[in-house]
């Protein structure tokens, strides 16, 4: 599946009664909530003796997909252009892969 693919399927599920600038939002809330609930099943497993739940922070990720996907809808652009944006900058950034000394001086915007 390619990711246009997935924001297209996906986006059938999206609330048809919200405007554009209420998908904007309701995505970016969502985004924070469900990161949330990754790093929170993350914070049980390194602080208070839980297991590593594999398959919940797996199922949170899906989550946080979606609501990307709905983000990219609210903003009008495809989830392909916005990965891509990334991997241009990043490959602006570190052209050689990852790089310690690159990543801790940075030129502004970058």
């Amino acid at each position: 599946m390619q990711l246009n693919e997935y924001q297209t399927e996906a986006m059938k599920m999206l609330n048809p009664g919200l405007n554009q600038k209420e998908v904007l939002v309701n995505a970016l809330m969502g985004l924070c909530g469900e990161s949330g609930e990754a790093i929170d099943i993350l914070k049980k497993h390194l602080f208070q003796g839980h297991d590593l739940d594999r398959a919940k922070i797996i199922k949170e990720l899906g989550d946080v997909a979606w609501y990307l996907a709905e983000a990219a809808t609210g903003l009008g652009v495809m989830l392909e252009s916005i990965c891509q944006g990334n991997l241009d900058k990043l490959h602006a950034r570190y052209p050689k892969g990852f790089d310690t000394n690159r990543s801790q001086h940075r030129e502004n915007g970058q």
